[in-house]
C-alpha cells in the first residue's frame, strides 16, 4: 500500500488529531503539598517563663507593700504656697501629716479639709509630690466690706463669709447693715451692688448703706451720697452715675436710671 489512513468512526478518511495526556502527577503533586502543610502552633510558656512571670509579680506586690508601709517615700518636706495671711506654722499645724509619714498613705482630701476649716482659707489644694514632699496650694479670702460689731471690727469676703475681726485693709468699704451675716437679705444686696460696680466708681466709695434690699445708698470719700435704690440694673445705673458725678451738687439719685436727679 502507498500509505495508511486511520479511518474515523463514521467510515471516512478523515484524521483526528490525538488527545493531549494530562499531566495527572503534576496535579497530584501540588494537591499533596497543599493538603500536607501543618497549621502553625501558638508558642507555648515555658516553666522558666511562668517563673519569670511569678517572680515580677511578687517583685511588685513588694514594692508596693514597702512603698506603702515603709520608709522608701518618706515625707520629709511641706511646701506652702498662696499665704499671706494665714502662717505657714498655722497651715502645717491644720495639715496634720507628720514626717516620716510615706506619702502613698496621705490622705490628700481629709488633709485639705481640715486646712479649709481655717476661716481665712477660700480653698485649697493638697498634692504628694514625690518622693517626699507634701504639697499645699491655698488662696485666702479677701475682705470687701468691714462691718463694726460689739467684739470688733468683722471682715467680709464678696460670699458674705464673715472670717476675721481685726481692723480692715486700706480700701475697703464699711456696710451698715441691721444683721450682717451671711444669710441675710440686705448683707447680699449690698455685696451685689459693690462688687458690680466699676472700678473708677468703687475707688470713691466709702461706705455702703442698706436699711432695705431697695434701698441701698453709696457715701463717697469726699462726702457726696449716691442713692441706688435696689442692685437691679447696677450696669446701667453706674454709667449714668459717673458722669453726673461731674456736676454740682451732694445727693445723685439714680434709683431710677431714667430720670436721674441731682439735689
Amino acid at each position: 500500500m502507498a500509505g495508511r489512513q486511520t479511518v474515523n468512526a463514521r467510515g471516512t478518511g478523515r484524521t483526528r488529531p490525538a488527545a493531549t495526556p494530562r499531566r495527572v502527577g503534576a496535579e497530584r503533586s501540588t494537591r499533596s503539598r497543599t493538603s500536607t502543610r501543618a497549621p502553625a502552633r501558638e508558642p507555648r510558656v515555658g516553666r522558666r517563663g511562668k517563673l519569670l512571670i511569678l517572680l515580677a509579680l511578687v517583685a511588685s506586690v513588694a514594692f508596693v507593700a514597702v512603698s506603702y508601709f515603709g520608709p522608701l517615700w518618706a515625707v520629709s518636706s511641706v511646701q506652702v504656697n498662696g499665704n499671706a495671711a494665714v502662717s505657714r506654722e498655722q497651715v502645717v499645724q491644720t495639715l496634720e501629716v507628720a514626717e516620716g509619714t510615706p506619702l502613698p498613705r496621705v490622705d490628700t482630701d481629709a488633709a485639705a479639709a481640715r486646712v479649709a476649716a481655717i476661716p481665712k482659707v477660700a480653698s485649697v489644694r493638697v498634692q504628694r509630690v514625690y518622693p517626699s514632699t507634701v504639697r499645699v496650694t491655698v488662696e485666702e479670702r479677701v475682705p470687701v466690706v468691714f462691718f463694726d460689731a460689739a467684739d470688733g471690727t468683722h471682715l467680709m469676703d464678696a460670699e458674705a463669709v464673715d472670717f476675721a475681726v481685726e481692723p480692715p485693709p486700706p480700701g475697703v468699704v464699711r456696710m451698715v447693715v441691721a444683721s450682717p451675716s451671711f444669710g441675710n437679705l440686705e448683707t447680699r444686696a449690698a455685696l451685689s451692688v459693690l462688687t458690680a460696680l466699676p472700678g473708677p466708681l468703687r475707688s470713691q466709695v466709702a461706705q455702703i448703706d442698706a436699711p432695705t434690699i431697695s434701698a441701698v445708698s453709696l457715701t463717697l470719700y469726699d462726702g457726696r451720697v449716691v442713692v441706688w435704690g435696689s442692685s437691679e440694673d447696677t450696669e446701667y445705673k453706674a454709667s449714668i452715675a459717673l458722669p453726673l458725678l461731674t456736676q454740682p451738687g451732694q445727693t445723685y439719685d439714680v434709683s431710677s436710671p431714667d430720670l436721674p436727679t441731682i439735689r
